[in-house]
């Protein structure tokens, strides 16, 4: 089951990409979210559900670096019978500059089984450098930090997230592709995601329009070819995910909306 936290943290990769801008603290609109906003999920691997999640923008601005911050949390953890065998419980967060959409500082508590790790990724955007500190299992210190040379306005899987979901895709048309880079864990990646238009899909909380999206995976050990995976975020100013398909080379797993609160804007349900 180890592969169950390797498609909870497949998935948030799969959003922690953005396109690049020159300008350091460029402003961008946010018409989409605000503090307070909660998303809950549950994660589904064939007919089962084997876990649940939360995506939380707290409800106070944070300063980092002398700006405000939106602090978002976001948890992922395996629930009944599969909790006994998997035991999955990850944590990510990030202080996210709240004119920028760039992050400050992203950190995850990684606790999947026996598999540990504690990580800090500090973003200077002044210097152009990002610093990523683990700590020792064993001792209980932080290893030597690691340091890597960064474009403009990267972002972090979290903020690449809300990033997103502000973009205009109005004008998007279908098989449209955009290249988006990102920074993860120790590596910057680039992606291509594919609109596939517009659909209703219907989930737990109602029938909802939606924006229907495929990035183009690579080669990897845990999704069964580059088309195996399909998004759908709401078609309205919150974008929020509303459901995530992926076919994996042992069968297939899922993401899907269970509530919200807090949104901005009203959620586009079919009524």
């Amino acid at each position: 089951m180890k592969k169950l936290g390797l498609w909870i943290t497949a998935i948030a990769v799969i959003f922690a990409f953005t396109q690049e801008s020159k300008e350091q603290y460029s402003v961008v609109k946010n018409e989409s979210f605000m503090r307070g906003e909660v998303i809950r999920f549950k994660m589904t691997y064939g007919i089962f559900t084997v876990g649940k999640g939360s995506a939380t923008i707290a409800p106070t601005y944070y300063k980092m670096n002398d700006r405000n911050c939106f602090k978002v949390d976001v948890t992922g953890k395996t629930v009944g019978m599969v909790d006994w065998v998997a035991d999955v419980d990850d944590r990510w967060g990030a202080y996210i500059d709240t004119a920028a959409l760039i992050p400050h500082q992203f950190y995850r508590r990684i606790r999947e089984g026996r598999y540990k790790k504690d990580e800090w990724t500090n973003f200077d955007h002044e210097k152009r450098k990002i610093e990523v500190k683990t700590i020792n299992n064993k001792t209980g210190q932080f290893k030597e930090p690691k340091y890597y040379d960064a474009p403009a306005q990267v972002r972090d899987m979290i903020a690449g997230f809300l990033y997103l979901r502000v973009q205009d895709f109005s004008k998007l048309k279908v098989k449209d592709t955009v290249l988006i880079t990102g920074f993860f864990e120790d590596e910057f990646y680039k992606m291509k995601i594919v609109y596939q238009g517009k659909e209703t899909v219907k989930i737990k909380v109602g029938k909802v329009r939606a924006l229907k999206f495929k990035p183009l995976m690579p080669k990897n050990e845990v999704f069964d070819g580059e088309n195996s995976i399909t998004a759908w975020f709401s078609d309205d100013k919150n974008r929020i995910p509303l459901k995530i398909d992926a076919k994996m080379f042992i069968g297939s797993a899922g993401v899907e909306l269970t509530e919200y609160s807090g949104l901005k804007n009203p959620l586009n349900i079919v009524k």
